[in-house]
């Protein structure tokens, strides 16, 4: 059994990393597309309020576990999942890929970050293409005339993966959007994910990802944006620890 938010009725489809990339590497071989999101617990305080949000989850084809809330949750309900931020998945889509001959576009950001991360992924994958580099104007409309237009570039492209770097809830409208527009495109919610590898910003260090504090160093790094995010999230985490425990029987 998959462990599920029941107020919103999505559900963790991938409980591994290797489950994820074994799915993805067959999708590229096959020329099809998806759409990967990644959730956490300000996605589901969001997910509570919006429902364009709702809609867009309904339509990913895979959903992973972001942050360490949810992998604890999961384990309360004795459905346990691996951890897999969209960041620590650019890497790896990126490989699968190169391996596959598919070009790797990217969506969100300005353009000089996606120079600079384009440019890293070719130092660093060895087989990476470069497809479509788009940098959406202030104001982006995720389901709007711009976003059609780069969803009509990136179907005249054929089967290639895009990372979106839009955040939630933006990338996921995206990308729902994406797979009637641009079906044989693989579509990859990563947030920050590209700017950490252009270098525009700093991912906290590895100690502190080790030890699950990774979210205090953000919120010390951005207290006055962050801080409130935070709060809503703790507020939550109660009732949704009473849920995960109820399906620890299902």
């Amino acid at each position: 059994m998959r462990f599920t938010f029941s107020d919103t009725r999505i559900e963790v489809t991938h409980a591994s990393r290797a489950a994820l990339l074994r799915d993805v590497a067959t999708r590229f071989r096959r020329g099809e597309g998806f759409a990967l999101a990644t959730i956490n617990v300000d996605h589901l305080v969001k997910l509570r309020r919006d429902p364009k949000f709702r809609a867009a989850y309904a339509g990913q084809d895979m959903v992973v576990a972001d942050g360490n809330p949810i992998v604890w949750l999961s384990s309360l309900a004795k459905k346990p999942v691996d951890l897999m931020p969209g960041s620590d998945l650019v890497l790896p889509l990126c490989g699968l890929a190169a391996n596959a001959g598919l070009p790797v576009s990217m969506l969100g950001a300005t353009g000089a970050a996606l120079e600079a991360a384009s440019a890293r992924l070719s130092r660093e994958i060895p087989g990476y293409r470069q497809g479509l580099l788009i940098a959406p104007a202030m104001g982006f409309d995720p389901e709007g005339p711009e976003a059609r237009k780069a969803l009509a570039d990136l179907a005249a492209l054929g089967p290639g993966l895009c990372l979106i770097a839009l955040g939630a809830p933006k990338q996921e409208r995206f990308a729902a959007l994406g797979r009637s527009l641009a079906p044989q495109t693989g579509f990859a919610s990563v947030g920050a994910g590209v700017e950490f590898l252009s270098g525009d910003q700093s991912r906290a260090p590895a100690w502190v990802r080790k030890i699950a504090m990774e979210w205090a160093w953000r919120a010390l790094s951005s207290p006055r944006r962050l801080i409130p995010r935070y709060a809503a999230c703790f507020a939550i985490l109660p009732e949704e620890a009473v849920k995960a425990w109820r399906q620890r029987s299902e």
